[in-house]
């Protein structure tokens, strides 16, 4: 193990309590590994550490972010989450493919899935827009997560009105999704680009309502008229 790595460790098991531990497990269906620090606390780490880092090259800091990945305990993964996104100015398109390999290996809940994929995933996305393509690639996965992944790395740039298109396309792939967590992850991708395309979203909802699994039309509407709202939910 790395050395900067296990001083990482140190620090997130020496601030850890039994009860945020114990607290933590109430948010996720899955089983996880954790071990007890809230999220204020590992971005502290995170920062602290941070500065032994910075400096280095990017694939020296991505390879310590695998490292962490590695470990599956969720506030290693934040710690790796952060890190991965305040290099952001280093990224390259070919940076997407070690995201979706961080994904496919080491991914098993909700709560790292949005992390990654809301800040690092998004943020490269946005610098080189051709990487939707990738997206709509992971949409067709089999894994949940890497479906999951496709829909939430838009929800940053859906919220500026950025990717619509592409953000439809995403949707119609997971339009039957038989699995909550990618429902979800597309409903709360639809209601971000609702923020700036509140008709487009509704025609879009509207026009689908009849196959679009409940849980992720509640979603998509959250932010809408309670008029739109009701139209929306009459089947």
């Amino acid at each position: 193990m790395n050395s900067l790595v296990k001083s990482v460790i140190d620090a997130i098991e020496e601030n850890s309590e039994e009860k945020i531990r114990i607290s933590s497990f109430r948010f996720f269906k899955e089983e996880v590994r954790v071990r007890g620090i809230n999220s204020a606390k590992a971005l502290e780490i995170s920062r602290d550490h941070y500065r032994e880092i910075a400096s280095l090259p990017k694939q020296e800091v991505f390879s310590l972010c695998g490292e962490l990945f590695g470990t599956g305990y969720l506030e290693d993964s934040f710690v790796a989450c952060n890190w991965s996104y305040w290099i952001h100015k280093t990224y390259e398109p070919g940076d997407f493919a070690v995201f979706e390999s961080w994904v496919e290996r080491y991914v098993s809940n909700w709560a790292t899935c949005d992390t990654l994929c809301n800040h690092s995933v998004g943020t490269l996305v946005e610098m080189y827009p051709a990487k939707t393509e990738d997206l709509k690639r992971m949409a067709h996965s089999p894994g949940r997560w890497m479906r999951r992944a496709s829909a939430v790395s838009l929800i940053v740039p859906a919220r500026k009105g950025l990717f619509l298109k592409d953000i439809f396309e995403i949707a119609e792939i997971l339009l039957r999704d038989s699995d909550d967590m990618v429902r979800k992850g597309y409903g709360w991708m639809l209601k971000a680009a609702s923020q700036a395309h509140q008709k487009e979203v509704f025609d879009f909802v509207y026009s689908n309502r009849a196959g679009m699994p409940r849980t992720a039309l509640r979603y998509a509407i959250e932010k809408m008229p309670p008029g739109l709202k009701k139209l929306a939910m009459a089947r």
